[in-house]
């Protein structure tokens, strides 16, 4: 298995750290990139067995963090930089994710990748912005959708959006590490100014590539149904569930086996065969 580790300079002042995985054959192959959620990173859990998964299968796989998820290079799973993640919002996660595929697709041959063949996975919030990029970006081929999110606004419901904007900052809860984590109100600012490109619904409703969207249905964060209503705004998506299966598909951080677990083996299965169709 080949490896390599790079940091690109992201969309703002802060590095995207990037790795990439592949099985050396002397041929070229598709180029899976993969979009880790919020509060999530590249190497969470068992996002590293599933990148190797990939790979065995033939797939160049590409993980980054997004520039301001609150991770570091120097911490890339701990949350060090929390005034980043404050002030991290779904314009800068788009733009990011366009500057890995700038790099990927220009860089490919080094990594015995097929730049006319760039598929996106995304994962919860991830997931959203692999539908927002798909839409934009013709180089996108394939798209897979994991316990995705169905609209930008949902982030902002049950919040009270004037004690937001007048005390410049709420806090959300790490329930793994008990972090109070800041979102600054720029969030909202951005999508408010920003709210045409961040239309999910529209880029969902629009996308004419293969999309799979998996879900499972003992998801505790996002629920099955805005996988149902995604699939209903794209009738030509395939939509698949994983029974009981939970919103990190039995991942955990950290996780310390080597085999992955049952719904993630299940999940990876599904999508490699969806992508190789």
């Amino acid at each position: 298995m080949q490896k390599t580790e790079i940091v690109l300079k992201g969309s703002r002042e802060k590095p995207i750290p990037v790795d990439i995985r592949y099985k050396k054959t002397n041929q070229l192959k598709p180029i899976v990139i993969f979009c880790h959620g919020f509060k999530g990173f590249k190497d969470w859990g068992h996002f590293n067995l599933i990148a190797d998964e990939f790979a065995k299968h033939d797939f160049v796989f590409v993980k980054f963090n997004f520039s301001y998820n609150g991770t570091t290079p120097e911490n890339p799973v701990d949350f060090s930089d929390l005034d980043a993640f404050g002030n991290n919002n779904f314009s800068i996660e788009l733009d990011d994710l366009g500057l890995v595929i700038d790099y990927i697709e220009s860089a490919a041959g080094q990594y015995e990748g097929n730049g006319q063949k760039i598929y996106l996975i995304g994962h919860s919030r991830g997931g959203g912005i692999a539908i927002l990029k798909t839409y934009e970006d013709a180089r996108i081929h394939k798209l897979a959708t994991w316990a995705s999110v169905k609209d930008v606004a949902d982030f902002f419901i049950n919040q009270d959006l004037d004690k937001w904007k007048a005390d410049g900052l709420i806090y959300t809860l790490n329930a793994r590490t008990q972090q109070k984590m800041p979102l600054y109100n720029q969030v909202y600012e951005d999508f408010i100014k920003n709210k045409d490109h961040l239309d999910i619904p529209k880029a969902a409703a629009s996308i004419d590539i293969p999309w799979l969207i998996v879900h499972g249905t003992n998801d505790e964060s996002v629920p099955l149904h805005f996988a149902e209503i995604l699939h209903q705004l794209n009738k030509s998506s395939e939509f698949s569930t994983i029974e009981d299966a939970n919103h990190s598909f039995g991942g955990q951080h950290l996780w310390n086996s080597v085999q992955l677990p049952r719904d993630s083996k299940i999940l990876t299965e599904k999508t490699i065969a969806f992508l190789k169709q």
